[in-house]
């Protein structure tokens, strides 16, 4: 895998927006509730749009940036298309599913690195009620299902990276390979994308010279609490990786018990949704090493009898006292 540094790349600002679900959880420091999923409008992927330009909106208001690096998982990336053009801004639409805004940091920060702009917005987003029909059954065909799954957040968020000197500082990204464990469950997330996030953080301990004690927190995106477990067995047996105690999982600790949320949340939102209001928030951080994870599932090649590949990238970040 190959691993880039960075330099004189911070993060700047961010903005978050999430659905009641999210508020009745453990995530804190939102900026920003809806009152219901369809936020005024009618029909969940009008609500995601607008949730996305909420996002973008906010940000503007407080910084400049003349590009937007982004993805969703709506088909074609339609919904962040349509955003992009509300915005007279340049516009990088990039797709890893859940793993997408891990895969725009590395893009932004390396073009801020090479000197090619000064700033650039990240963004991202998932509604639970668009993701469930487009990638298994909508909630109101009333599928029940696996006690293994996870539950799609609803949310977006958005962040800027800019080379002005802040707290927080993008030091290294790794970009993963896609790797396949042949399973085709469109339920079983988690121990689809576990291999994908084992491997990428072995390749970049090994590419930077560092140790899993070296971080304070190694936060993974959406495997859910099945996944992450499985997470831990492979970083076990097949890289003898054995300390877990800095190891958690985003996906894990957004909704209390009582939600019915199975094994956690999932979307590309809940990486930047629970480190921007939660773990950023925590001094005792100064070490972070966040792992997107991504099923990268097509359901056409799914209903063909193929299994799903994932992918996870890696970005480093440094917290200044």
């Amino acid at each position: 895998m190959v691993s880039i540094g960075f330099n004189n790349v911070y993060i700047g600002d961010w903005f978050s927006i999430a659905s009641p679900d999210e508020e009745k959880g453990y995530i804190k420091n939102v900026d920003m509730y809806m009152k219901d999923y369809y936020y005024g409008e009618k029909t969940p992927e009008k609500a995601e749009l607008k949730m996305q330009k909420t996002v973008v909106n906010n940000l503007l208001q407080r910084n400049k940036f003349d590009l937007i690096i982004g993805g969703d998982l709506s088909n074609q990336l339609g919904i962040m298309n349509m955003t992009a053009k509300n915005y007279n801004k340049s516009f990088l639409g990039v797709y890893s599913a859940c793993a997408s805004f891990v895969e725009s940091m590395i893009i932004g920060a390396n073009l801020l690195t090479n000197k090619q702009l000064k700033s650039a917005c990240l963004l991202t987003s998932s509604h639970i009620l668009g993701s469930e029909r487009q990638f298994r059954f909508p909630n109101e065909y009333g599928s029940l299902k696996a006690c293994y799954t996870t539950s799609t957040i609803t949310a977006s968020c958005g962040a800027v990276i800019t080379n002005s000197q802040t707290k927080y500082k993008i030091t290294s990204g790794t970009i993963g390979s896609v790797v396949d464990y042949d399973i085709k469950d469109v339920a079983n997330m988690g121990a689809i994308m576990a291999p994908a996030a084992a491997k990428t953080i072995y390749e970049h301990l090994i590419n930077n010279g560092a140790t899993i004690d070296d971080y304070d927190i190694i936060l993974t995106g959406d495997l859910g609490k099945l996944g992450l477990e499985f997470l831990e067995y492979l970083l076990k047996t097949e890289y003898n990786i054995m300390n877990f105690r800095n190891i958690c999982d985003a996906g894990s600790c957004i909704y209390k018990e009582g939600q019915e949320k199975y094994m956690g949340g999932s979307g590309p939102s809940v990486l930047p949704f629970v480190f921007f209001n939660k773990i950023i928030h925590n001094k005792k951080y100064k070490r972070i090493l966040l792992v997107g994870t991504g099923a990268l599932h097509n359901p056409t090649l799914v209903n063909q009898k193929n299994s799903i590949p994932a992918v996870a990238h890696a970005i480093e970040i440094e917290v200044a006292s």
